[in-house]
C-alpha cells in the first residue's frame, strides 16, 4: 500500500510510564517534531500521571488515557486501539505506535516520512534487530530470534490494521508480566507472525549490510545510524544500561562517542538527556556508559581560555589545616591556584593560624588569603559546611582540600599513598589546575569532581564496597534533607572518598539549605567508619544529581598512567586465576561462573547443615528407641517376676490342698 503524501492521516499512538508520572522535555520535544505528521496523537499513561505532566502533553496531543502500570509498552498499544475502536481506526490510513524509550530528532522526520510514504508496504518501522542464532526470549516458542522491527517506533497501515488477522493479534494478546514478556511476546513475534501471513514491511534505516557487525546497531553502532543513514532518533537507553552488555558488544565508546557528537554538531539539545537520566538513572550507570573521567594534562593549558573563564568566574581554594608539619606541603599545593583565586584556610587553633598566615603570605601571591579558627569537631567537613558556609555561594568554582594522614592504615605508606592520590588528583600542578577551571566551563552541567577511589593495598577490598556501613545512614540523610535521587545498595556513588574536590557551589544549594551546626558531628575521637561524616562524604554526588548536575572523576594525566597499571595488574591476575578454573570467556559469564561456585558452595554448606541436623535427629531418635527399649525389658523383667511369684503361689496352694485335703 503505498500512501498519497498531501492526504495521508495518521493515528499516533504513544506509550509513556514514569513511577512518579512526570513528564520530561525530551517527549514534549519529540511529540511536537511528529505532530505534523500525524492527525491525532493519542498518548497512554502506565500508572500515574502528575498534573504538570498533563498539562505538558495537552499542549502536543488531543487525548490522554491513564491505565494501570500492567501489560508494558504492548497492552498500553492494545488498551489505545480498544478504546479508540476499530470503526474509527478505519478513518486513518497509518497507525503508528511509538514510546518514550526513544529521543528525537537528531535528523528530519520530514525525510524519512516523505520516503516510507512511497513504499509499496504493509508494516514498517525506523530501525531493525537483526536475527541471532539463539532465543533468551524463550516465551516466544523459537529457538533463535527472528529479525524484527523494533516496537519504540511501529507504523502499520489501513491494508493490515483492517485486516482480521490484526484484530485477533489483539484481541488474543497475551499476558506480559516482565520486560522479556514484552519483548518476546510483542516486539520480536509482531514481524514475523505478519510476514509470514504475506505481509510486507521493511525499514526505514537499512542496516543489512551491517548486520554482521551486530544485531542492534541502534544502541550499539547509533553514530553510524544518524551519521550516516538518517536514524531520526536514538534510545534513552544508552546512556545508563548495564554496563556488562556495552562491554558484551564494545569496547565501550559508543554512549559517549555519540553524545560528544551531538554536541559538536548541536544535533540534540543535550540538556534533555541530562535532565532525563539525572532525575531516573543511578549515577554509577550513567558516569560508566558516558566515561565521565576526565584525565587532563599537566603539562600544557590554554591560556587564553583561562583568561576569559577568570575574567567573568570567581574561584576559591578552601583548605582545613590540622597538622602543623603538613602545612608547608599543604602552602605548595595551593601556589598552583591562578592568582585571581580566593584562598580561605580553617585550623583549630590560634597559634596554627598564625603559621599559616605567615607561611601563605611569605610564599602566595593571592589577592585574598583569610585563616579562621573553628571548632575542632567534624574536621573537615564541618570545616566546608559550617566554617567557610557564608562564603561559599561568592564563587562560581570551589576547590576543598584538606591535610590528610589517615594514620589508621598500616603500614605509614599505605595512608601515604591515599593522601598522594586524593591531593595529585586535584591540584597536581598550574598547567592541570588551568585545564579543571576550563573543564567547568565547558560543560556547564557538571557539579562535582572527586579522585578515584583508592584500591591499593587494604583498600583494595573497597574497590565495589564503597557505602562500607554507610549505606542506611546516607539514605536515612537524603530523606533528612528531603533529597529524592536513585539509590541502590549494589551500586556505588562517585563520591570522594578522601573528601578532596572540586564542586560548582549552586550544586551543592540542597546540602548547605540544612543549618549545619558543629554539634551535628561528633566529638574525637571518630570511628573510621560509619559516622555522619562519612555519609555526608557519599551524599555529595547525591546531592549535585539532585541539583540537575553530574558527577565525575578526575585524573591528572601522569597519575592516569599507575592508575591504569593498577588496574590492568588486578584484572590480568584475577582473569588469570578465573580462566584457570573455567577456560576463557566474556567478563560477564565469568561472574556468573564465579556466582555459581558460590551458590554450589552455599548448597554445599546447606547439605552439611541439613545431614548433621538429621544425623542429630537420628541420633536423638536412636536415643529414644534404646531408652524405650531398655524400658522394655525392664518390663520384661518385672512380668517374669510376676509370673515367678504367680507359680509360687500357686505351688504353694496346690500343696495346702493336698495336705490338708480341700477341694476347690
Amino acid at each position: 500500500m503505498v500512501l498519497k503524501t498531501e492526504e495521508t492521516k495518521r493515528l499516533g499512538i504513544f506509550f509513556v510510564y514514569d513511577e512518579n508520572g512526570i513528564i520530561d522535555d525530551y517527549i514534549i520535544v519529540l511529540l511536537n517534531a511528529l505532530r505534523k505528521h500525524m492527525s491525532k496523537i493519542f498518548v497512554v499513561c502506565n500508572g500515574i500521571l502528575s498534573a504538570t505532566g498533563r498539562e505538558k502533553l495537552n499542549q502536543v496531543s488531543d487525548e490522554i488515557l491513564v491505565r494501570s502500570n500492567t501489560g508494558f509498552d504492548g497492552w498500553a498499544y492494545k488498551e489505545g486501539i480498544e478504546h479508540i475502536g476499530w470503526y474509527e481506526l478505519n478513518k486513518y490510513d497509518e497507525l503508528i505506535m511509538f514510546n518514550h524509550t526513544i529521543m528525537g530528532p537528531v535528523n528530519s522526520f520530514d525525510d524519512m516520512f516523505e520516503y516510507m510514504d512511497r513504499q509499496d508496504i504493509d508494516f514498517w518501522g525506523i530501525t531493525k534487530h537483526h536475527k541471532i542464532d539463539f532465543n533468551p526470549f524463550t516465551a516466544n516458542g523459537y529457538d533463535y530470534v527472528p529479525e524484527h522491527i523494533q516496537s519504540h517506533f511501529l507504523c502499520v497501515r489501513k491494508s493490515m490494521f483492517m485486516d482480521r488477522s490484526f484484530v485477533e493479534y489483539w484481541e488474543k494478546f497475551p499476558e506480559i508480566n516482565t520486560y522479556l514478556d514484552a519483548i518476546a511476546k510483542h516486539e520480536v513475534i509482531f514481524t514475523k507472525k505478519f510476514a509470514d501471513m504475506g505481509f510486507k514491511w521493511k525499514t526505514y534505516v537499512e542496516t543489512d549490510d551491517i548486520e554482521y557487525m551486530n544485531a542492534f546497531p541502534l544502541m550499539y553502532m547509533t553514530l553510524e545510524l544518524v551519521k550516516n543513514r538518517k536514524c531520526p532518533i536514538f534510545k534513552r537507553r544508552m546512556f545508563f544500561q548495564d554496563y556488562a552488555d556495552v562491554l558484551a558488544n564494545t569496547m565501550g565508546n559508543t554512549a559517549k562517542e555519540f553524545f560528544d557528537y551531538l554536541v559538536e554538531y548541536e544535533k540534540y539539545n543535550v540538556n534533555l538527556i541530562w535532565d532525563n537520566i539525572l532525575r531516573t538513572c543511578n549515577q554509577e550507570d550513567f558516569v560508566r556508559c558516558l566515561n565521565l573521567r576526565y584525565i587532563l594534562s599537566s603539562t600544557c593549558s590554554d591560556s587564553g581560555k583561562l583568561k576569559a573563564a577568570l575574567q567573568k568566574r570567581k574561584i576559591a581554594l578552601v583548605m582545613h589545616l590540622y597538622f602543623e608539619d603538613l602545612i608547608s606541603d599543604m602552602c605548595q599545593y595551593a601556589s598552583y591556584m591562578p592568582e585571581e583565586t580566593d584562598i580561605y584556610v580553617t585550623t583549630n587553633t590560634e597559634e596554627k593560624k598564625k603559621i599559616i598566615e605567615r607561611e601563605f603570605s611569605e610564599r602566595l601571591y593571592n589577592k585574598k588569603l583569610e585563616v579562621r579558627v573553628i571548632e575542632n569537631r567534624g574536621r573537615d567537613v564541618s570545616s566546608a559546611l559550617v566554617g567557610v558556609k557564608d562564603i561559599i555561594f561568592e564563587y562560581d568554582y570551589v576547590c576543598f582540600m584538606h591535610d590528610k594522614k589517615t594514620d589508621h592504615l598500616k603500614p605509614g605508606t599505605v595512608g601515604s599513598g591515599f593522601a598522594y592520590k586524593c591531593f595529585e588528583n586535584i591540584i597536581y600542578n598550574r598547567h592541570f589546575v588551568n585545564n579543571v577551571i576550563c573543564l567547568f566551563e565547558e560543560n556547564p552541567r557538571l557539579g562535582i569532581l572527586s579522585p578515584p577511589a583508592p584500591n591499593h593495598a587494604n583498600l583494595f577490598g573497597g574497590l565495589g564496597n564503597e557505602w562500607g556501613e554507610n549505606y542506611n545512614t546516607t539514605k536515612e540523610l537524603l530523606e533528612k534533607l528531603n533529597i529524592t535521587v536513585p539509590l541502590n545498595r549494589d551500586k556505588t556513588v562517585i563520591a570522594p572518598y578522601g573528601s578532596v574536590y572540586w564542586f560548582r557551589p549552586i550544586s551543592f544549594k540542597k546540602l548547605y539549605d540544612f543549618n549545619w551546626k558543629y554539634s551535628d558531628f561528633p566529638e574525637e575521637p571518630l570511628d573510621n567508619d560509619g559516622t555522619i561524616s562519612h555519609a555526608i562524604e557519599r551524599i555529595r554526588p547525591l546531592v549535585v544529581q539532585a541539583e540537575g548536575y553530574y558527577p565525575a572523576l578526575l585524573m591528572s594525566d601522569i597519575y592516569a598512567e599507575i592508575e591504569c597499571t593498577n588496574l590492568d595488574y588486578y584484572a590480568r591476575t584475577f582473569n588469570k586465576k578465573i580462566s584457570a578454573m573455567f577456560g576463557s570467556s566474556y567478563h560477564h559469564v565469568q561472574l556468573d561462573r564465579l556466582s555459581q561456585c558460590k551458590v554450589d558452595m552455599d548448597d554445599k554448606n546447606r547439605i552439611i547443615s541439613e545431614y548433621h541436623k538429621i544425623k542429630g535427629e537420628k541420633y536423638e531418635l536412636e536415643l529414644k528407641a534404646l531408652e524405650t527399649m531398655q524400658y522394655v525389658e525392664g518390663l520384661n523383667k518385672q512380668i517374669e517376676e510376676l509370673q515367678m511369684q504367680t507359680n509360687l503361689k500357686y505351688q504353694i496352694k496346690k500343696n495346702l490342698k493336698r495336705l490338708f485335703g480341700k477341694k476347690d
